[in-house]
C-alpha cells in the first residue's frame, strides 16, 4: 500500500497516484553495521555464464550485486535498514538484512527474525485466500459479490460487483481515505462495521477502468470470513501460515506479544531517529500483514511453484497458473492486471508482482515465474521525498537487467512528423482513475493534475513520471501511440477514439491505474481557484490597509449610504468564502500529507467546516453578485465596476467548487 497516498498511493495521487520527486540533498553517512546474512541454501558453486557477458544468478554474485547497491541506496535515501530475500528454485538463494531494525539499541536487521510491514504486499494473501475458495468451488469469481454479503455494493449500470472486478481492481470503486492508517489500537474497526460505514461510488463502468482500491480488497478479505466461517486471521493461520510454516508472520491487530518483539521499528527517516508507532490498518486484508524476510521466501517460492512448497500445497496446479496469468487489459499493449498480481514482464521474461506501502515501511515482491526466482525488499524508513521508490525501481530492474537482459528488439517506429503529430495529440490535462469522487477529498484532484508536455524533439513528457534524479523522464514513440522511456523498457500507450487521445497508462502502473482526459474547462479549473482566491485575498486585505492608510493622512470615508454598506459587506461577504475554501483546502493538503489527519476523531472537525462553507459560500457568493448589480448601477468609477465583477464571478466560482467537489454538505465520509 502506498501511502499517500499509498496504502495510496496510489495513488493517491496521487498517491495515492503521483510519483513524487526527489529532493537533492546532501546525504547522509552510511550505516556503519556489516549486513546481516542468512543462508538457508548451500553455497551455489560458481558457475560459467549461460550467455557470454551474463552473470548467472548464483549467491555470490547476487550478494556481491546487492552489496554493492543497497547499503549506499540507504545511506543517501536516509532509510535505516531493510531486508532482501532471493529465491531460486524451490530455494532461498540469498537472504540479507542491511541497516537497522532499531537505531537506538542499533539491532540490525535480522531476515530470519525481524518483522517488517510489506503494506500492500498482504493483498496477495487477500487474493491467494479467495482463489482456495474458488478452487474449493464455495466462491464464484463472475458472480454477484452481494450473495456473499450481508450488506449491499450497490450495481453500476445495472452491473453487479464481481469478485472479478475485485481482483483486478476494475470493479469501478472511488478512493477511500478515512480510517486507512492509525497509531491508536482504540480506532481499529472490526472489519464488517468498517466496510459498512461508507460504500465508496462505483464511478467507473465495472470491468472497463482499473483504478486500485484498498475497500475492494477489504470486502474480498470479509467475504472469505462468511464463506469460511472463520475470522480473516484464523482462516490465514490455518490455510496459508500453518502450511506454509511462516510462524513469523500475521494479520492481526494488535501484533501477538512474541512477534512484536521482534517487530523493526519505521521510521520518517534513519537521520531523525525517532520510532514511529505500530501503524494500525482499518481494512486489514488490504494491508495489516507483519512478517519477516524468511516467511515472504516461503510464499514466493510457493507461487512460484504453483502452490505448492515441499509436501504443503496451498493451491492446486490449475488455480495457481489461473491466478498468475488470467489477465485484465488496461491499456494498448501495457502490462495487466492479473488476478491478484500485477503483470510486470519485462526483458521479453514473464513476471508478476505486487508492491506496498505503509507510512513508514516500502515493500516489493517481483516473481519471474519462468525463471523460478523472485526477490522480495521491504525498507522501514520513508526516508528523503521519493527515495523508497526509485530504490525498490532501481532494484527490481537492475536484477532483471543483471539476471534477464532484454535481447535486442526492434520496433517499426514512426516518422518524425508523425511523432510530432500524437505527441500534440496526447498533451493535455489528465486525471488519475484512481480518486476520490463523490466527498471533499475531491479537491485533491484539481491540486494534482497529470500532464502531458510534447518536447521539441518528438518526445513527450509526463509531470508524474519523474527520474531519480527529479526530472521528468522522456517517453519516445516507438509504434503509433506507443512509447518508451528513453532510459528503460517501461512503456506508455494510449487510446484513441475518433482522433483523439482518451486516456493512457505508463509502466509500471498500466495494471492498476489510467489516466482520462479532462475538458478544457476542467483543465481551467485549478488556475481559475487560485484566481479567484487571489482576488478574494486581496479584497480582504484592502480592507485594513486602506482603513490603516485613511487613517494616517487623515482622509474621509467617502462612500455613504448604501455604497458604504455594499462596500463593507461585500468584504464580509468575501472573508467568509475565503475561510470556508481556504480551510477546506488546507484541511486536505493536510490530510494527503498526514494520514493521521484522517482519524475517524477527526471526523467532527470535516463535518463543522463542510457546515461552515454549507453557509459560507453560499452567503458570500450572494453578498457579492448583489454588490455588483449595486455598484455597476451607480456612479462609481470603472475600476470600482470591474473589481465589483470580478469579486462576484470570484465568489460564484468557489460556490461552484464547493457544490461540485462536496465541500458544502454535512457528514464524513470519504
Amino acid at each position: 500500500m502506498r501511502a499517500i497516498a499509498t496504502l495510496l498511493c496510489g495513488a493517491m495521487l496521487s498517491a495515492i497516484l503521483i510519483l513524487p520527486s526527489i529532493a537533492q540533498e546532501a546525504s547522509v553517512p552510511p550505516i556503519a553495521v556489516p549486513p546481516v546474512d542468512v543462508l538457508a541454501a548451500p553455497a551455489t558453486p560458481a558457475t560459467p555464464d549461460a550467455v557470454p557477458g551474463i552473470p548467472g544468478l548464483t549467491r555470490a554474485d547476487a550478494e556481491a550485486w546487492l552489496d554493492g547497491f543497497l547499503p549506499y541506496a540507504l545511506a543517501t535515501g536516509d532509510i535505516a535498514g531493510a531486508v532482501v530475500v532471493v529465491v531460486k528454485d524451490g530455494q532461498v538463494l540469498l537472504q540479507k538484512g542491511y541497516g537497522y531494525a532499531n537505531l537506538a539499541e542499533r539491532t540490525p536487521v535480522d531476515p530470519d527474525a525481524t518483522l517488517f510491514r510489506p503494506g500492500s504486499v498482504s493483498k496477495l494473501f487477500t487474493w491467494t485466500a479467495v482463489m482456495q475458495l474458488v478452487e474449493q468451488g464455495k466462491l464464484d469469481l463472475d458472480a454477484d459479490v452481494n450473495q456473499y454479503l450481508d450488506f449491499e455494493i450497490p450495481a453500476r449500470e445495472g452491473k453487479p460487483a464481481t469478485l472479478r472486478q475485485i481482483l483486478t481492481h476494475t470493479a469501478g470503486f472511488e478512493e477511500q481515505i478515512r480510517g486507512l492508517i492509525t497509531a491508536r489500537e482504540d480506532e481499529i474497526t472490526p472489519l464488517g462495521d468498517a466496510l459498512k460505514h461508507w460504500v465508496p461510488n462505483r464511478i467507473h463502468v465495472p470491468g472497463s477502468t482499473p483504478a486500485y482500491s484498498n475497500y475492494a480488497t477489504a470486502l474480498a478479505g470479509y467475504v472469505v470470513e462468511r464463506v469460511s466461517g472463520q475470522s480473516f486471521d484464523d482462516y490465514l493461520d490455518a490455510h496459508i501460515f500453518g502450511p506454509l510454516g511462516m510462524r513469523n508472520a500475521s494479520f492481526r491487530q494488535p501484533l501477538p506479544p512474541a512477534l512484536l518483539a521482534n517487530m523493526s521499528n519505521g521510521y520518517a527517516r534513519a537521520s531523525d531517529g525517532e520510532a514511529k508507532p505500530y501503524e494500525f490498518i482499518s481494512l486489514a486484508p488490504a494491508g495489516s500483514l507483519a512478517a519477516t524476510g524468511a516467511d515472504m521466501a516461503r510464499f514466493m517460492i510457493a507461487h512460484l511453484q504453483d502452490g505448492a512448497y515441499g509436501d504443503a500445497r496451498i493451491l492446486g496446479e490449475q488455480t495457481a497458473r489461473q491466478m498468475h496469468s488470467t489477465g485484465q487489459a488496461s491499456v494498448g499493449p501495457l502490462n495487466r492486471m492479473m488476478l491478484g498480481f500485477y503483470e510486470t514482464s519485462v526483458n521479453g521474461h514473464r513476471a508478476i508482482s505486487h508492491g506496498g506501502d505503509t507510512q513508514w515501511f516500502h515493500s516489493d515482491l517481483q516473481l519471474f515465474l519462468d525463471d523460478g526466482v523472485g526477490i522480495f525488499v521491504s525498507m522501514n524508513s520513508s526516508g528523503r521525498d521519493g527515495a523508497t521508490g526509485h530504490i525498490r525501481y532501481a532494484l527490481s530492474r537492475g536484477f532483471a537487467d543483471r539476471y534477464f537482459p532484454a535481447a535486442p528488439g526492434t520496433h517499426k517506429g514512426v516518422s518524425v512528423e508523425e511523432a510530432k503529430q500524437h505527441a500534440q495529440q496526447i498533451a493535455g490535462t489528465y486525471t488519475s482513475s484512481r480518486r476520490p469522487d463523490s466527498n471533499i477529498l475531491s479537491l485533491a484532484n484539481l491540486l494534482g493534475p497529470v500532464k502531458v508536455v510534447p518536447n521539441e524533439d518528438g518526445t513527450i513528457s509526463v509531470t508524474a513520471a519523474l527520474g531519480a534524479g527529479g526530472a521528468p523522464k522522456k517517453w519516445r514513440e516507438i509504434e503509433p501511440y506507443l512509447w518508451q522511456d528513453t532510459t528503460s523498457t517501461d512503456r506508455l500507450s494510449a487510446d484513441v477514439v475518433d482522433g483523439q487521445v482518451v486516456r493512457f497508462s505508463m509502466e509500471p502502473y498500466a495494471p492498476i491505474m489510467v489516466f482520462q482526459r479532462l475538458s478544457a474547462w476542467q483543465s481551467l479549473a485549478m488556475p481559475l481557484l487560485m484566481a479567484s482566491l487571489l482576488v478574494l485575498l486581496l479584497t480582504v486585505l484592502a480592507w485594513p490597509v486602506s482603513a490603516l492608510v485613511r487613517r494616517y493622512y487623515g482622509a474621509p470615508y467617502r462612500l455613504v449610504g448604501k455604497d458604504a454598506r455594499a462596500h463593507r459587506l461585500v468584504r464580509i461577504g468575501a472573508l467568509l468564502s475565503l475561510l470556508a475554501m481556504g480551510a477546506a483546502l488546507g484541511l486536505v493538503v493536510m490530510m494527503l500529507s498526514k494520514l493521521d489527519m484522517t482519524s475517524p476523531s477527526n471526523d467532527g472537525l470535516i463535518i463543522v467546516l463542510r457546515l461552515f462553507a454549507t453557509i459560507a459560500l453560499p452567503l458570500g457568493a450572494a453578498i457579492a453578485v448583489w454588490n455588483a448589480w449595486h455598484v455597476l448601477r451607480g456612479r462609481r468609477r470603472w475600476l470600482a465596476k470591474l473589481w465589483a465583477v470580478l469579486l462576484s464571478l470570484a465568489c460564484l466560482f468557489l460556490l461552484w467548487i464547493g457544490i461540485a467537489n462536496h465541500v458544502i454538505g454535512f457528514g464524513a465520509h470519504y
